[in-house]
C-alpha cells in the first residue's frame, strides 16, 4: 500500500506497520515486520482479551467484583471502575466517570490469578497468544502496559478481533460496543471527551474530536494506542466503497513515545489508508 510509505517521513528512528483486511489477508505492510518493540498501552486490549477467554471458560464473570468497592471486571475492563491512572487509589465511584486506569488492569490481572490459579501473564499466554501464534510476543509485567511484541504477531490479533476464534462473535461484539453509555472522562492526550466512550479493553471511536485516528474513521472504530508510540485500530466499515467486504485493521509501531509528532502524524496516515482502501 502506498499509503504506508508516508511513514517514511515520520520522525521515528525505527517503524513498523500493516494493514489486515477482514478476511486476514494483508493488504500491505512496512518496515521491520519481526522487530519487537514495547507495546505501552497496546497491551491492554491483549489483557483484555485474555480476561475475556477466562469468562467464556466460566472462570470468571463480568459482574464479579474486582477492583475497590462496588467495582466489578466490567468495570475494570471500561476504565470506570473509579481508581486512579497509575495507583490504587479511589477517585469516584464506580461507573460514574471514565478515569484512565493502568491500576484497574493490574486489578484485573490480579483478580484473574486469584480466580484461575494461574499467573496472568501465563493465562494469557495460554488463552491467546500461543492459539494464535504469536511466538514473539510477552505480557510479563504489568496486563496494563509491559507487553512486548512485532507487527507480524499483531497482524494476527487483527485478524482475530475481525474474525474471531477464540471469542464467540457476540461476545467480541460486545466488547467493542460501549459499556456505560454517557460516561465522560479525558483520553489521554487529547484532553476531555463528551462522552469519553470505551467498550471492554477497546476505545471506541464514536465521534471523539480530537482523536489518534482519522477524520475518515468510521464511527464504529475501535482500538487502542499506547504511549510507545503504537496503536491498533480496527474499522468494521473501512473499504466499503470497494464493493468486497467492507473491514480493515491497521497496526503501527514505533520506537518513539507518542507526543506531538505522532497527533501531527498518526491521523493522515490513517486517513491515507482508508481511502486507499476504498
Amino acid at each position: 500500500m502506498l499509503s504506508l510509505r508516508m511513514i517514511e517521513n515520520w520522525p521515528v528512528p525505527t517503524a513498523a506497520a500493516a494493514v489486515v483486511r477482514a478476511d486476514g489477508t494483508v493488504a500491505g505492510s512496512y518496515g521491520p515486520q519481526d522487530h519487537r518493540f514495547p507495546l505501552a498501552s497496546v497491551t491492554k486490549p491483549l489483557a483484555a482479551y485474555a480476561a475475556l477467554v477466562a469468562v467464556e471458560e466460566g472462570a470468571v464473570e463480568l459482574d464479579d467484583a474486582a477492583g475497590p468497592e462496588g467495582s466489578t471486571v466490567r468495570h475494570l475492563l471500561a476504565h470506570t471502575s473509579g481508581l486512579a491512572f497509575d495507583e490504587p487509589r479511589t477517585m469516584a465511584e464506580p461507573g460514574t466517570r471514565r478515569l484512565y486506569s493502568n491500576a484497574g488492569f493490574e486489578a484485573l490481572g490480579d483478580h484473574l490469578t486469584k480466580a484461575t490459579g494461574i499467573p496472568f501473564p501465563q493465562y494469557a499466554h495460554e488463552a491467546v497468544l500461543e492459539p494464535l501464534g504469536m511466538t514473539s510476543t510477552t505480557l510479563a509485567g504489568s496486563p496494563a502496559k509491559d507487553g512486548v511484541s512485532t507487527v507480524a504477531d499483531l497482524i494476527r490479533f487483527a485478524a482475530e478481533l475481525q474474525a474471531p476464534r477464540l471469542l464467540a462473535p457476540q461476545t467480541l461484539a460486545a466488547a467493542t460496543s460501549v459499556a456505560f453509555p454517557g460516561v465522560t472522562g479525558v483520553l489521554p492526550g487529547y484532553g476531555h471527551q463528551r462522552p469519553n466512550d470505551w467498550g471492554l479493553g477497546f476505545e471506541i471511536r464514536d465521534g471523539k474530536s480530537p482523536h489518534w485516528t482519522g477524520a475518515a474513521s468510521s464511527p464504529r472504530t475501535f482500538g487502542h494506542f499506547g504511549q510507545s508510540g503504537t496503536f491498533l485500530w480496527v474499522d468494521p466499515d473501512a473499504g466499503r466503497a470497494a464493493g468486497s467486504t467492507p473491514g480493515a485493521a491497521c497496526v503501527v509501531l514505533t520506537d518513539r513515545a507518542f507526543g506531538p509528532w505522532a497527533v501531527e502524524c498518526w491521523p493522515p496516515l490513517t486517513d491515507a489508508v482508508l481511502a486507499e482502501l476504498r
